[in-house]
């Protein structure tokens, strides 16, 4: 199986005041097209720092990261860019909308930039696909916390992304909400084959992957597979 994400050795400090703090120390570990995997562990332990760093939105200290066989570090911010706009597709826990465009006008933001026809189409079909066919032109703040989120769901999947990075996607939302978006979630990463990362403080959620990267203190403790996925 092919790798999509190869991380070596990966180091993130930052300058705190007269000291140095290092948020993640010398992390190691590969992640195979078409798995699900879920990044576990307190607050603090460096979980949203490692997403970023696999996103290519922050540059490592050390180390190495390879998504789809292009190391990071190589690239500027321009060929970062372009590379997520290709390749890779967010989640975020508060959802991060466009407040001035409508639901359907957000999900066909990733294919606009790509300067793909039959943007606001395929959007609409998605916002059906999650249940938001009579949503399409209402703005954010016109619709629930899971109205949002699945909202930010269709825009994640619609260009098919070969890997998907969600943070803490149902942490801001009641229990029956968030085990609705859960479900949406798996499905449409199952219809679509996309490799799924997600950062979450809710074990259930976690143990719905078939994978689990603990973090704590900003160091991989515990790195467990389900048997299917073991070798």
């Amino acid at each position: 199986m092919t790798d999509v994400l190869d991380v070596r050795d990966l180091t993130r400090t930052y300058r705190s005041g007269d000291r140095d703090l290092t948020v993640l120390q010398s992390v190691t570990f590969r992640i195979a097209a078409g798995t699900t995997s879920a990044i576990v562990g307190p607050s603090g332990s460096g979980k949203t720092t490692l997403l970023g760093l696999c996103a290519g939105l922050d540059r490592t200290s050390a180390g190495t990261v390879i998504l789809d066989g292009r190391p990071l570090e190589h690239l500027s911010e321009d060929e970062r860019a372009l590379l997520r706009r290709e390749l890779v597709g967010f989640v975020f826990q508060n959802f991060q909308l466009i407040p001035t465009l409508s639901a359907v006008e957000n999900v066909a933001v990733p294919l606009e930039l790509r300067g793909e026809s039959g943007a606001r189409e395929r959007a609409a079909e998605l916002l059906d696909r999650v249940g938001l066919g009579d949503r399409l032109d209402h703005y954010p703040v016109q619709l629930s916390g899971g109205e949002q989120q699945r909202v930010g769901l269709a825009r994640a999947f619609i260009h098919r992304p070969k890997i998907l990075f969600a943070d803490e996607p149902t942490g801001n939302l009641d229990a029956d909400t968030g085990a609705a978006v859960e479900d949406l979630l798996f499905e449409l990463n199952r219809e679509t084959g996309t490799t799924l990362v997600l950062v979450t403080h809710d074990i259930d959620l976690a143990g719905r992957c078939g994978r689990m990267i603990r973090l704590r203190a900003g160091a991989v403790v515990e790195d467990t597979a389900a048997p299917a996925e073991r070798d």
